[in-house]
């Protein structure tokens, strides 16, 4: 306690700062961990257009214990580097907003795990693609195309209206025939 109390004030601040945001930063990782964070946000008493159920809140408990996280800890790690105490505050600041915003940018590749990335057959139309297995011309047969979507290989029946595609050759998709077939034109 003695070292705490030689300090001086400001750092006492700073010091003060990390200690308790650091303390419930943890709890709230424990929390997440566990999935007891179901209420993120707080409620706010006001007007405006702001989706309080959106997946990112900016006006958050959570938002501001980053930024107060990086406020308290970047004061201390400055507080020797500068002479000016301001310059100490501004980087201060500085720390806790790339906080802020490096918790954004986590939480926003989070949330792109949450995308329907299951493949529809409606998502191959325009595509182009690879002759698997020939396709023999004016639908008098299927043959195969191995097309990429959402990243993806996939092997498809294919159809032709015009003349045999060989294996190899490209193809594009032009029109859905059922769920495991699609009709497509030589490119």
């Amino acid at each position: 306690m003695e070292w705490f109390n030689s300090l001086d004030a400001l750092l006492k601040i700073y010091w003060i700062i990390a200690g308790i945001t650091s303390l419930i930063f943890v709890i709230q990782m424990i929390m997440t961990f566990m999935g007891i964070d179901s209420a993120d946000g707080l409620s706010a008493d006001f007007d405006g257009d702001i989706d309080a159920n959106g997946p990112f809140q900016f006006f958050s408990l959570r938002n501001l214990i980053n930024f107060l996280l990086g406020y308290g800890w970047g004061g201390i790690c400055f507080y020797d580097t500068f002479t000016s105490k301001v310059w100490v505050n501004v980087f201060a600041f500085l720390t806790g907003f790339l906080f802020f915003l490096l918790f954004f940018l986590i939480i926003k590749q989070i949330l792109k795990l949450n995308r329907d990335n299951t493949f529809q057959i409606q998502d191959t139309l325009g595509n182009v693609a690879d002759v698997y297995l020939t396709i023999p011309g004016e639908k008098s047969g299927k043959g195969k195309i191995q097309i990429s979507v959402k990243g993806a290989f996939h092997e498809i029946d294919a159809l032709t209206e015009g003349e045999k595609i060989s294996t190899g050759d490209k193809v594009k998709v032009t029109k859905i025939i059922d769920n495991q077939t699609v009709l497509v034109i030589k490119i």
